[in-house]
């Protein structure tokens, strides 16, 4: 499932066109030299993926503790609900969480140090203004984060929402160059088939929790083998 966040990432970039798209298109060129505008571009994208990959360790953590206690199957079943969650919920959808406490102190925060950095002259400042720029509201993330809760681990929470921030990579960077290679109309279809494919890959982590015996979709899990290994390693002389 690692890599169902790149494959989620690819296919909803297209939401990330039109939330991020615009500070993409607003970045400033540094320097005269034609390698320093790519290499600008670069820097911002890759500042928005390690954003996500510590955000990732975050929810790893989360499931980790979930995992320790015993409750492998849940953290499956807990993220599909999540994502589903996030999905229905009006508020939590439109990345409304300023009405959360203390959120909107952070954002206002961010939105100050995306301001100071876009007036510097630097790379970087632009890679700055990517690690900013994944910490703002956005449900498409939040829905990615809800997935890598029942990632195994927190190495393996880190690379699902890193490829998840890859995915986002190419048609990101296409942006960043030239805003106009996207129609809008283009970005309004995929934007719709979003919550599709959210709804998608949440009812696949609910079945895979589920442990219903089907091959690749949903195994069946068994724990016999872990507590007779268990006894024998606290039995033997």
């Amino acid at each position: 499932m690692i890599w169902a966040g790149f494959l989620f990432g690819l296919v909803g970039s297209f939401h990330c066109v039109g939330m991020c798209g615009p500070i993409a298109m607003a970045l400033p060129f540094v320097g005269s030299s034609g390698w320093r505008y790519y290499a600008g571009r670069l820097l911002y994208n890759s500042g928005r993926i390690v954003t996500y990959a510590t955000l990732g360790a975050l929810a790893g953590a989360f499931g980790e503790t979930l995992q320790l206690a015993g409750l492998q199957q849940t953290v499956s079943v807990v993220s599909g609900v999540l994502i589903l969650l996030l999905l229905v919920v009006p508020a939590m959808r439109r990345g409304k969480t300023a009405s959360l406490p203390g959120t909107g102190k952070l954002m206002t925060w961010v939105r100050k140090r995306l301001s100071f950095y876009f007036q510097k002259n630097s790379l970087g400042a632009l890679f700055m203004v990517g690690l900013l720029n994944g910490l703002l509201p956005c449900g498409f993330v939040y829905i990615a984060l809800a997935g890598a809760i029942s990632a195994p681990g927190v190495s393996g929470a880190m690379l699902y929402m890193a490829l998840f921030g890859l995915g986002t990579f190419p048609l990101m960077f296409l942006v960043s160059l030239s805003g106009k290679l996207i129609s809008l109309k283009m970005r309004s279809v995929f934007n719709r088939a979003v919550p599709y494919i959210g709804m998608t890959l949440a009812l696949l982590f609910i079945m895979r929790g589920l442990s219903l015996g089907i091959p690749y979709l949903s195994p069946k899990i068994t724990h016999t083998a872990a507590h007779t290994s268990e006894i024998t390693c606290c039995t033997k002389p």
